[in-house]
C-alpha cells in the first residue's frame, strides 16, 4: 500500500509540477518546484532569531523539509507530532528534519517549547522559501478576518504584512541538494502520513547506492 501511494506521488509529482517564484492568489493555484530541481538557498531565521540560510542548514546532508502553516495551527501541531515518531528512524537512514513555517522566531519558540520537538525549526517570515519553492498563496481579507475572530492574526504570527501561507508540504533532498520527492495538498486538513515520509526517505537513499555502488 505505502509503495503504491509512494509511486503515485512520485510520478504525479514529476509529470504536473513546474517552477514558481511568486505567491499564488489562492491554495489551489500553487506551483511546487519539479523533482530533480536544485534545492533553492533562501533566507531564513533561526528560533534564537539569527539570520541563516537553508543551505547553511543542510549543509550538504540528505534532509526532509517539512513546511507548515504555523504554531496555530492544529493540523500542523498534529503533523510535526507525528514526525517525531519516524524522527530517529530517518536519522538512521541519513536524514536530517527540517521544519519551516512564516511564524516569526518567537512563535518557533513558543511551539518548541510545547510540543517538544528535536528537529530544526526555521524562520520564514518573509515568505521568502514559500515563493521559491512555489508552495506560497495569499490568505484573502474574508479568510483573514475570519481568522482573527478565532484568535489568529496572521500578521502577528509572521511579523509582515504579505499574509502568505504554504500549502502544507513536504521535500526531500539528497546530499548535492537535488530535490528527489515533493508532496503538497491544497487542502490543509490533509497530510502525509510519517510512514509514507519514511518510506520515500528509504526507496531514495536505496536508489542512491543503486546508483552509486561502492568501489
Amino acid at each position: 500500500m505505502i509503495r503504491h501511494a509512494l509511486a503515485v506521488l512520485m510520478l504525479t509529482a514529476a509529470s504536473g509540477w513546474a517552477a514558481a517564484a511568486e505567491i499564488a492568489a489562492s491554495a489551489t493555484e500553487i506551483r511546487p518546484i519539479l523533482l530533480g530541481s536544485k534545492m533553492p538557498d533562501v533566507a531564513l531565521r533561526t528560533v534564537e532569531g539569527k539570520p541563516t540560510t537553508l543551505a547553511r542548514q543542510v549543509a550538504g546532508k540528505p534532509a526532509i523539509l517539512v513546511f507548515y502553516r504555523g504554531g496555530w495551527c492544529p493540523y500542523c501541531n498534529l503533523q510535526l507530532s507525528e514526525l517525531r515518531l519516524v524522527e530517529e528512524q530517518a536519522k538512521a537512514l541519513g536524514y536530517q528534519m527540517i521544519a519551516i513555517s512564516p511564524d516569526r522566531p518567537e512563535e518557533l519558540s513558543k511551539s518548541l517549547d510545547t510540543g517538544d520537538l528535536t528537529y530544526t525549526l526555521l524562520s520564514d517570515s518573509q515568505a521568502d522559501a514559500l515563493r521559491a519553492f512555489g508552495i506560497g498563496f495569499r490568505v484573502d481579507d474574508a479568510t483573514a478576518a475570519k481568522y482573527k475572530e478565532y484568535g489568529i492574526d496572521l500578521e502577528a504570527a509572521s511579523g509582515a504584512s504579505h499574509r502568505a501561507l504554504p500549502v502544507p508540504s513536504v521535500f526531500i533532498v539528497d546530499a548535492e541538494g537535488t530535490l528527489q520527492f515533493g508532496y503538497s495538498h491544497p487542502d490543509y486538513t490533509v497530510r502525509i502520513p510519517g510512514d509514507v515520509i519514511l518510506a520515500a526517505a528509504k526507496a531514495i537513499a536505496e536508489r542512491r547506492d543503486h546508483l552509486q555502488p561502492k568501489r
